[in-house]
């Protein structure tokens, strides 16, 4: 009698337990894992670039004014030469969606070569203001180069627009301020001569229009790629008639969050 008593109370035992395991544990929820931010906050970045282009105008021919008959011209063709660029960027993102609005602050250096080739036509009259002269007028063409180095820093304010697609982050944007240009010492070529000049300084407004993306290695830090058309405003760099020096330029960088 004893031992059916302890068989029913051990499977009354093994029933219940099997009973509590088959029910649900109403306490116990299943927390997702933290979705992962990239690209928030606070954030500086450095990036170094090209000066691939700078639209210095088409070849202008100067003309003697005090002379109207014999007319001495000269030619001069801007050549467009790669430079360089390179500076920091501190920034702040704003909120974690899809659709981020961006503040930048954007200092950077931006050098290149402003060479140009010109072309002097000559008029020389041995007689001119000399009664009853009659000596032959001589032609004379020469050709030489100005050779000069143009270092400027810009000091831009950016308003972006961002794209967060997880790691990849495309964006768009404008900006605003002013720029410092200093020329070096300018050199005069011709084949028989070289005449140098003292650079010059001058500082005005700038904007720029820009766009690039961002990969995101990791919640804060990312490479990234940009282009940015920018104008430097009433330059004097010789630009046309309006005096803007449109530049094109490509660079890419590193970004790190805070």
């Amino acid at each position: 009698m004893k031992k059916l008593s302890s068989f029913v109370i051990t499977l009354l035992g093994f029933a219940t337990v099997a009973a509590r395991a088959g029910e649900p544990d109403l306490y116990k929820q299943d927390v997702p894992p933290p979705t992962r931010l990239y690209g928030t906050g606070f954030y500086g970045a450095l990036d170094v670039g090209a000066n691939l282009f700078q639209n210095r105008g088409e070849t202008r021919t100067f003309t003697d004014e005090f002379d109207l008959v014999l007319r001495d011209t000269a030619k001069l063709h801007p050549d467009n030469d790669v430079g360089i660029f390179g500076g920091i960027k501190l920034g702040y993102v704003f909120g974690t969606g899809i659709l981020r609005p961006t503040i930048e602050g954007d200092f950077f250096y931006n050098g290149f070569r402003a060479d140009s080739d010109f072309r002097l036509r000559e008029v020389f009259d041995p007689c001119h203001g000399i009664p009853g002269c009659e000596a032959p007028i001589f032609l004379i063409r020469r050709k030489g180069d100005v050779s000069t180095w143009i270092n400027t820093g810009a000091f831009m304010g950016n308003f972006i627009l961002r794209l967060a697609f997880g790691r990849f982050q495309p964006y768009a944007g404008a900006g605003v301020g002013s720029y410092y240009a200093q020329s070096a010492d300018i050199a005069i070529k011709t084949p028989f001569h070289v005449i140098t000049a003292s650079g010059e300084d001058h500082a005005n407004l700038a904007w720029q229009v820009l766009a690039g993306s961002d990969y995101y290695w990791n919640p804060k830090l990312s490479t990234f790629i940009e282009y940015r058309f920018l104008n430097y405003t009433n330059s004097q760099i010789d630009a046309r008639d309006a005096e803007d020096l449109s530049q094109h330029l490509v660079g890419a960088g590193l970004r790190f969050h805070f």
